[in-house]
């Protein structure tokens, strides 16, 4: 999930160019989606959009989240779209239980930057979910991309190589463990 198209094509660049076998592209460009959160005053309205995101999430190994620093956390339509994670809630691996998040934060100071990954972090924890070891923190002031989205800082290269990486490894780590767990548990 990201904020805008662009950073959509970077993170699927990214985890593509680490394990075009391990990654399906189910980018959720916010944008487009904003039409479709709506929230009642006392119960949510669920949307095609909405299902869709559910839909995928459950699906989804691993995830990488995205967003830029707005007075310290993350965008009120992040935030908004990680709360459909509710309809999970009853499911076998309920919320983002054992799936694994990357999370990239762009922000024009540090300051931002570090609040706007911890607030991430702390949403993923209270998610169930695993925030990768590494996260990406990228300085909104600086040109990153060019005009066709190829990233051209080579720091915020590697730091968006290493998330797509820990993504793509542990979600494959935690799908053997499971299958292991099952083996196990039939032979017992």
């Amino acid at each position: 999930m990201s904020t805008t198209p662009e950073d959509s094509d970077v993170i699927a660049r990214a985890a593509r160019a680490y394990d075009p076998e391990a990654f399906e592209d189910h980018p959720i460009e916010q944008r487009r989606f904003l039409a479709a959160i709506q929230w009642g005053a006392r119960r949510r309205l669920a949307t095609e959009a909405a299902r869709r995101l559910v839909a995928a999430l459950r699906r989804c190994d691993g995830l990488v989240i995205a967003s830029p620093g707005y007075h310290g956390s993350i965008s009120g339509l992040l935030k908004n779209a990680l709360d459909y994670v509710e309809d999970m809630r009853a499911d076998a691996a309920p919320y983002l239980d054992g799936r694994v998040v990357g999370c990239i934060a762009v922000a024009y100071g540090p300051q931002a930057m570090g609040t706007t990954l911890i607030a991430m972090r702390t949403i993923v924890h209270a998610l169930r979910a695993w925030p990768t070891p590494m996260a990406a923190a990228l300085n909104g002031a600086a040109k990153l991309f060019d005009a066709d989205g190829r990233c051209t800082d080579i720091s915020a290269e590697a730091q968006l190589r290493t998330v797509a990486q820990q993504v793509v490894d542990f979600a494959n780590m935690h799908r053997l463990a499971t299958a292991s767990r099952a083996r196990a548990a039939e032979l017992a």
